[in-house]
């Protein structure tokens, strides 16, 4: 039996002034305790709370209860109840958005991960909202598929490898009071990923990948998203140091939506004050200045910095972020002298 604590406290400042993404502030903290057994050793049983604050804000956010069981069989894991979300899922961020960590922190429903020498790929569906006998709203699902497959040589300065990507969502449901259209929406990336490791006394490592997306709208009624299908690239490269990681990227997005995605990469407008402006052919360059600090073993302290300048509106926007992320656990009894495997 074991306690375990992740906490985790963000600051983002979003500074933007186009009519694709509001300007805004997030700015709290989240718990999730829990209690953590092991009835094999290749069975890991995880139950306790979760906690969302936000800072300003004297009521909770959320309190929810979260279970995991995860059962590890060599090389592969099987997930089900509070699957690993967000960031273990390794999309680009205008396939699955960053602010999600903050935002829609729990994802709910089954997952299969496996992680190899040289292929990851990660399932996964997150039942995002249930419906029952004459709900006034539609249910809610969206899953998708992440993977990489490496193909540089064992050893070698140079890792090289191919990503797929996949999401999907869907709205609808037969059993609630509704006249509403269902909606369901498909995007994909594929790409190359390469990086060089340098073992320089400042210079760590140089890394490029580049993706080319998908978008479909593939709804029975026409019109639930403002395009039927679109495409986008994105471009990235990235120089780590010691003292900061510095990277630049170009986006170029056709028409293109992504529901779980980033919001800058959008095609069509999520602000509050300019709904209905879309920019078809989107074109931003974004630099991104990254740097981590390790605190013992247990906790990571993250500080980004973002310009961002969009090509069509001419316009220059920009956003800072602080992170503190902790994740430790403590031994409360060994129930049985068991072996543990996956965690």
């Amino acid at each position: 039996m074991r306690l375990s604590l992740h906490a985790f406290t963000f600051f983002k400042d979003n500074e933007y002034f186009n009519k694709i993404v509001d300007g805004y502030t997030l700015y709290g903290t989240q718990l999730n305790p829990q209690l953590v057994y092991y009835p094999t050793k290749d069975l890991r049983l995880e139950g306790g709370v979760f906690l969302w604050k936000d800072f300003g804000n004297p009521v909770l956010q959320q309190v929810r209860p979260t279970f995991r069981a995860t059962w590890t069989v060599g090389k592969q894991q099987i997930i089900l109840g509070n699957i690993r979300p967000n960031l273990a899922h390794n999309y680009i961020e205008p396939m699955f958005n960053f602010e999600r960590v903050m935002l829609n922190p729990l994802e709910e429903g089954i997952q299969v991960r496996y992680q190899g020498d040289r292929l990851f790929v990660d399932q996964w569906v997150d039942w995002q909202r249930q419906q029952y006998r004459y709900s006034n709203y539609q249910e809610e699902v969206a899953g998708g598929v992440s993977s990489s497959y490496r193909i540089s040589p064992d050893g070698s300065r140079w890792t090289v490898s191919i990503p797929f990507q996949f999401t999907a969502i869907h709205h609808g449901g037969q059993i609630d009071t509704l006249n509403k259209p269902l909606q369901t929406a498909f995007n994909e990336a594929f790409g190359l990923v390469a990086h060089y490791s340098v073992a320089g006394p400042t210079v760590r490592g140089v890394r490029f990948n580049g993706y080319v997306l998908g978008f479909q709208d593939y709804s029975f009624t026409a019109g639930q998203f403002p395009y039927k299908y679109g495409r986008g690239l994105y471009l990235n490269g990235t120089l780590e140091t010691r003292f900061v990681d510095v990277m630049l990227s170009y986006w170029q997005g056709s028409r293109f939506i992504a529901p779980l995605g980033g919001d800058l990469y959008q095609s069509a407008s999520r602000t509050v004050s300019n709904p209905d402006f879309r920019d078809p052919q989107r074109n931003i360059v974004l630099l991104r200045l990254m740097r981590d600090f390790r605190i013992g073993d247990a906790a990571a302290l993250t500080a980004r910095a973002e310009p961002l300048f969009d090509l069509n509106a001419k316009l220059l926007d920009y956003s800072f972020a602080m992170y503190l992320n902790v994740r430790t656990e403590w031994l409360l009894g060994n129930v049985g002298k068991r072996v543990r495997v996956g965690r």
